[in-house]
């Protein structure tokens, strides 16, 4: 059995696809047919080709054309999905696609979700947020704002769950995963960098459920 293709093998492969003729030699390339492109595909192979490669370079050193090229796609088109590589990192980041799908649900279980998302996020082996962390540590200010967004749209995804109170406890609950995800991954020192998934997911649901406390219905 054929394992399925991912997003961007597919764009690959449509890309290299040749063009279909008409018949005969008299047919030229005004009247040729017109290649149909999946722009769903081209953009999931995009944000698969732009985790790769914030990863490995970091934002700073990672190039739209590097990404253009992974992913199978042009240079232009990547810059019509996405309009610069600010907006395509943001895009890139798995925190508020992921957290659209894990909070709702029951408020009860929402901090197992919301480990249990932040865990499996972090410890895939791309991942853009862990990027931008490395590139956050390394002093670099261009990352600001996209930390900004970031925690912009993190904060909606909680809202639309919790309601607007929640946003006090917001900044600690961040500082606390993102503090997470520099031991494991960038500093990648002690007992955190060493737990299991499952291990840290458990460590990590009770600090989760005491910080969001406040806005959870009591037991």
């Amino acid at each position: 059995m054929k394992s399925p293709e991912s997003p961007r093998h597919k764009a690959q492969r449509k890309t290299a696809e040749p063009e279909p003729r008409g018949a005969g030699d008299a047919t030229t390339a005004t009247h040729a047919p017109r290649r149909r492109r999946d722009p769903v595909a081209s953009r999931a192979a995009i944000l698969e080709a732009a985790a790769e490669v914030f990863t490995e370079r970091g934002y700073t050193r990672a190039t739209i054309r590097e990404i253009a090229k992974r992913a199978g796609v042009t240079h232009g088109l990547v810059m019509r999905h996405f309009g610069s590589k600010e907006q395509l990192l943001i895009a890139a980041l798995p925190g508020p696609r992921g957290l659209a799908d894990a909070l709702p649900g029951d408020l009860q279980t929402l901090p197992e979700r919301v480990a249990d998302e932040f865990v499996s996020q972090i410890d895939s082996p791309y991942n853009a947020l862990i990027a931008l962390i490395r590139t956050g540590a390394a002093g670099d200010k261009a990352v600001r704002p996209l930390f900004t967004e970031f925690q912009h749209q993190t904060s909606a995804a909680y809202q639309d769950v919790l309601g607007a109170g929640v946003e006090p406890h917001l900044d600690l609950l961040r500082s606390l995963l993102i503090g997470v995800a520099f031991s494991r991954h960038v500093a990648a020192t002690g007992t955190l960098a060493t737990l299991s998934s499952e291990e840290l997911t458990h460590r990590l649901e009770p600090a989760i459920r005491s910080l969001l406390a406040p806005v959870l219905p009591e037991g």
